[in-house]
């Protein structure tokens, strides 16, 4: 049994399996962020099936022909390693990590969309209302600005809602005096 997940690993073939696997990594982190926030923002069905396609397209690119859990378990801990190494890099090096990332790219400005913005990062009108309402906000009417943020996020910024002033309210107090029977 133990032969069974085990298997044929060889620890010599340790080495081209973090080779491999680093370069799988640094080959599909290029691709998404080729493929713009998009991928990220709205995981429409279509994106969804990509992605879940692309995990078992590289699967072997990874792996090898290594079917062993010690294989498997191996090639996820030299992701999960690599990661954590790029995120910290990008972290004590902000200019890389925004170089990486991207840019966040304005949606709306002033309350206005801004069709070129949304057809480079290929979302649609009523993908940009549904992330709205999804945040909770009543369309477009209710917002100044959307940035999608390099993450995928939407980062909403309200119209300003009218407060009324003291004098407002003192004013439209005095009316209603004026307009009321006297006793």
């Amino acid at each position: 049994m133990l032969h069974d997940l085990v298997g044929d690993f060889s620890w010599a073939d340790a080495g081209d399996k973090a080779i491999r696997t680093a370069a799988v990594y640094l080959a599909v982190l290029l691709l998404l962020r080729l493929a713009g926030k998009r991928q990220l923002a709205q995981l429409n069905a279509f994106d969804l099936v990509v992605l879940l396609l692309l995990s078992n397209v590289v699967q072997n690119a990874v792996i090898g022909s290594d079917n062993t859990l010690v294989g498997g378990l191996l090639g996820a801990a030299i992701l999960i390693a690599g990661n954590y190494l790029v995120v910290s890099f990008a972290f004590l090096h902000p200019r890389f990590g925004r170089d990486l990332q991207g840019r966040a790219t304005r949606l709306v400005e002033s309350g206005h969309v801004r069709p070129k913005a949304m057809r480079r990062e290929l979302i649609s009108r009523a993908e940009l209302d549904a992330a709205l309402r999804r945040q909770g906000y009543d369309g477009l009417g209710a917002v100044e600005e959307v940035e999608l943020e390099p993450e995928g996020t939407f980062a909403v910024t309200p119209k300003p809602q009218l407060q009324p002033t003291i004098a407002d309210v003192l004013a439209a107090l005095e009316r209603i005096e004026r307009k009321l029977p006297r006793q």
